[in-house]
């Protein structure tokens, strides 16, 4: 049986249509948007930026499209030749790039906020899933209890050593596992909107997994970005306008481990269950770096621990949403 996948992320970019994968459509006398589709760490991604010349559009693309290249070489889990599968392999990461320390740092700091509701360390539990759901003829309710127990033991954020000075990360017990998924890609989107906010652009929707806006569109607009509905991904159950933020969403529907539902991609570290499918957060922020994370430790916290992670984390807002639309949100 095979582990049913989707979309790792699930906001649906409104009014956006499908195409080339860098198209340039009139938008008036002066401004132009230029779009590129393609794809980040396997997740689907996108570029739209307004410009008044097509040459210097496509060279920042371009540009844009070389750091979203050197870091899938740091931060992809599906490449043996990443830094962070040299981790995961020999449980010590020398010469560790500059990339990988401060997002493991923001990644662990995000961990001590939440009280390890957000655990980095949760790879050798999803693996565990991972395993058990793709072996012949799975038992439908799950992994055997003691497995679970047994990747519990090898789950703990504080166990990992970071040395910023001498480049260095360690694992202290055998066995662990790192991913940044949740993180990467709202890193990601920040540092290819750096490469064209330096190319002289300012107006754009950058998403790496994570879309952030930057200024308006031309007209003075504020982008749209649709909230997917968790029963059906292709349609929105709300829409935010936003600009100069970002917009991470987590929900356990994205990466269903079983075709009943029952168990999904996103997991909880201090029980080994995972999140419930229909249910989706979208956390709102001034970057991708704080957007990204946060919205995968929003949905795993208790209802009493919201706010004060929302906070202290740098959130602006949480939005809770099921196929029903929003249910609940949270202001910091």
């Amino acid at each position: 049986m095979s582990v049913v996948l989707s979309r790792r992320r699930f906001i649906t970019l409104a009014a956006v249509a499908a195409g080339l994968p860098l198209m340039l459509h009139a938008m008036g006398a002066q401004a132009r948007l230029a779009r590129w589709e393609g794809t980040a760490l396997g997740a689907p991604a996108s570029i739209q930026l307004y410009h008044e010349d097509e040459a210097q559009a496509q060279a920042a693309i371009a540009a844009a499209l070389q750091e979203l290249k050197r870091l899938e070489a740091i931060f992809s889990i599906y490449r043996a030749d990443s830094a962070i599968s040299a981790l995961n392999r020999d449980g010590v990461l020398d010469n560790a790039p500059p990339d990988f320390i401060a997002l493991l740092t923001r990644a662990l700091s995000l961990a001590r906020i939440s009280d390890g509701v957000y655990d980095p360390t949760v790879q050798p539990l999803w693996q565990t899933y991972f395993r058990h759901f793709t072996s012949t003829k799975p038992d439908p309710a799950g992994p055997a209890q003691r497995d679970i127990a047994a990747a519990l033991a090898r789950v703990n954020w504080r166990a990992v050593e970071v040395d910023a000075k001498r480049k260095r990360v360690r694992f202290d017990r055998p066995g662990m596992g790192l991913t940044l998924n949740s993180g990467a890609q709202g890193y990601i989107t920040d540092c290819v909107t750096n490469v064209l906010r330096a190319h002289g652009f300012a107006n754009m929707l950058v998403d790496m997994g994570e879309p952030r806006a930057l200024s308006t569109k031309p007209d003075g607009s504020a982008w749209r970005i649709g909230i997917a509905n968790p029963a059906d991904p292709a349609r929105t159950v709300a829409t935010l306008e936003v600009v100069d933020k970002c917009v991470s969403t987590s929900g356990g529907y994205g990466t269903l481990f079983d075709p009943a539902g029952a168990f999904t991609h996103l997991i909880d570290t201090h029980t080994g269950r995972t999140a419930p499918a229909l249910l989706g957060v979208s956390v709102v922020a001034n970057s991708g770096s704080i957007a990204d994370g946060l919205s995968t430790a929003m949905l795993l916290a208790p209802v009493e621990r919201r706010q004060a992670i929302l906070r202290t984390a740098g959130g602006i807002k949480a939005l809770y949403v099921t196929p029903a639309g929003v249910v609940s949100t949270v202001e910091a």
